[in-house]
């Protein structure tokens, strides 16, 4: 897992630990120090601890004119122990809501775990941005990780969705499919 860094392509663009407004500002990251893990693997230093214990994310993308974020995650999501839906809301999702952002692209390809516990933070983030005429997208989530999700019913929250080629993809012409297919599922 140490090898699994956080999408770079884009940091000529945007840098979380360089923007005022970003959570995660003036965070400095050692390119050699590998001190977190997730159970007893290690995962690369680029990676940002939000205060989960194995789920950890980099947020890739912020644009605060069209008021969306790109976040990449990685490890397992664990709301019934760690309550990780309520840290990730009031420690990274708040801070971006505050600031406009509400339309908001989960990577979670390497999310590999997904164990539910209570709905109340999925139902507030999604109350928050629909109020904004935003919305919550998963891409790419593992089937097995997606199975336990739609088991809860939280894909009524979070839209999950498949874009295997995101990467080719500047920021702004995902946020455009996603916005597009998101805005005719609407229509129906």
């Amino acid at each position: 897992m140490h090898y699994l860094e956080p999408h770079f392509n884009w940091r000529y663009m945007y840098n979380a630990e360089e923007d005022k407004k970003s959570p995660f500002y003036g965070v400095v990251h050692s390119e050699f120090q590998f001190t977190s893990t997730v159970y007893n693997y290690y995962i690369h230093p680029q990676w940002e601890d939000f205060g989960s214990n194995t789920l950890y994310l980099k947020i890739i993308y912020v644009d605060y004119e069209l008021n969306f974020a790109i976040i990449e995650m990685i490890g397992e999501w664990n709301d019934a122990i760690e309550n990780d839906i309520m840290t990730l809301k009031r420690d990274v999702i708040d801070l971006l809501l505050g600031q406009g952002i509400s339309k908001f692209i989960l990577i979670t390809e390497n999310v590999l775990n997904f164990h539910s516990g209570d709905k109340d933070y999925y139902e507030e983030w999604f109350e928050n941005v629909t109020d904004e005429n935003g919305w919550i997208v998963s891409l790419n989530m593992p089937e097995q990780t997606q199975y336990d999700f739609r088991k809860r019913k939280l894909n009524y929250y979070i839209e999950l969705m498949e874009i295997e080629d995101w990467r080719t993809y500047k920021p702004y012409h995902l946020y455009k499919k996603i916005d597009e297919i998101q805005m005719k599922r609407l229509e129906f």
